[in-house]
């Protein structure tokens, strides 16, 4: 009856589908958001600098040039005393940006160099189209790393990823390994595979079976964009938490507003993150199936937060996975999904002694 249920609402959206396409899906379009989404380029920017005022540390700011004319926006932290050390990298996760590091860019860049940047498609990275193949999808993402590794001159590294930024991290790691001198990765999404079958004690309700299969075709944040002036508002609605994980920071609602013009720009990565999903949120690439293949002297250090919904089981996965591998584990107590703002001070602290081995 539920397989029956949700081949139904298949059919419905399916049928339907043509219609929104052509009459809803304008509310993404570039042109339109000026006058539906109250957002824009440089409102977006603004946001970001008022969620960077808080940094003490000197850094730079640019576009990094990329192929087919596309570019990656940078922040770069040099001081004197490091700035032979091998820099440590931040790829952030889906719908973020370089801003939400604010709390970890003064304490990470006094022991290396640190370089943050708006994913391909994400933040004030430019936002092209991408493949709707999901092999093809995290290959440009990845050459997209490469490509911004050599014009930034930079001969090695160490790749710090937070959610889907861990999963590219490790697709790079296992392309360029003469690249990578240590992994650490975040709450990393994209590890397991989808399980086969339910959960007997846990199964899936229907009516949730039945909503996916109709919110399938949409991008994952299409509503905050479909909602228009309303944005602001659901953002803060929706995620008040957001205010409590920088609230040593901010006491306004400067959190919000990044992300809110973070994720009413262009939907390009977002798609691009859709296209490498199946339902439920599973990769259509589960980064496990191919751990075999990231060579043994790369040491990984992987943190989760102990108040976490991602399951923490694919670390261990991995260190059995690599035994003869440096693999380390690190629970983070009292924080949640978002360790690196939910717990700053143990978070720099962490990472930068995970780190303090690599020269």
């Amino acid at each position: 009856m539920a397989e029956q249920v949700v081949t139904v609402s298949r059919g419905v959206v399916s049928s339907v589908w043509s219609y929104v396409d052509t009459t809803m899906k304008w509310c993404w379009i570039p042109s339109w958001l000026p006058s539906w989404c109250p957002t824009s380029q440089s409102q977006l920017q603004a946001a970001e600098d008022m969620m960077l005022r808080c940094v003490d540390s000197s850094f730079s700011k640019q576009y990094v040039p990329i192929s087919s004319d596309n570019l990656l926006w940078t922040l770069s932290f040099s001081s004197v005393g490091v700035k032979d050390k091998t820099p440590l990298v931040l790829l952030h996760g889906f719908g973020a940006g370089v801003g939400l590091w604010a709390q970890n860019l003064d304490a990470l860049s006094q022991c290396r160099p640190v370089f943050a940047l708006d994913l391909l498609g994400f933040g004030q990275s430019s936002r092209p189209l991408f493949s709707s193949d999901a092999q093809e999808v995290e290959d440009q993402f990845v050459e997209s790393i490469e490509q911004w590794r050599a014009k930034e001159g930079l001969e090695s590294m160490i790749l710090l990823g937070h959610n889907l930024g861990g999963y590219l991290a490790v697709s790079y790691s296992i392309k360029y390994p003469g690249r990578i001198k240590q992994i650490v990765l975040v709450e990393p999404w994209g590890f397991p595979e989808r399980p086969d079958t339910e959960e007997s004690d846990r199964p899936i309700p229907v009516w949730i079976k039945a909503l996916g299969a109709m919110f399938s075709p949409f991008n994952p944040l299409a509503g905050l964009r479909l909602v228009g002036p309303l944005g602001p508002t659901l953002v803060q609605t929706l995620r008040p938490d957001f205010k409590r994980k920088f609230s040593s920071m901010f006491s306004d609602n400067t959190v919000s507003e990044y992300i809110y013009h973070l994720n009413v720009q262009t939907p390009s990565g977002e798609t691009a993150f859709k296209n490498m999903t199946i339902p439920y949120g599973w990769a259509k690439r589960p980064m496990l199936q191919r751990m075999d293949q990231l060579q043994p002297q790369i040491p990984i250090t992987i943190i989760y937060g102990s108040r976490s919904s991602v399951d923490s089981n694919s670390g261990c996965t991995i260190k059995k996975m690599r035994p003869h591998s440096h693999v380390e584990i690190i629970t983070i107590r009292g924080a949640g999904h978002y360790v690196y703002a939910d717990q700053s001070e143990d978070f720099n602290h962490r990472v930068s002694q995970a780190c303090e081995k690599v020269a």
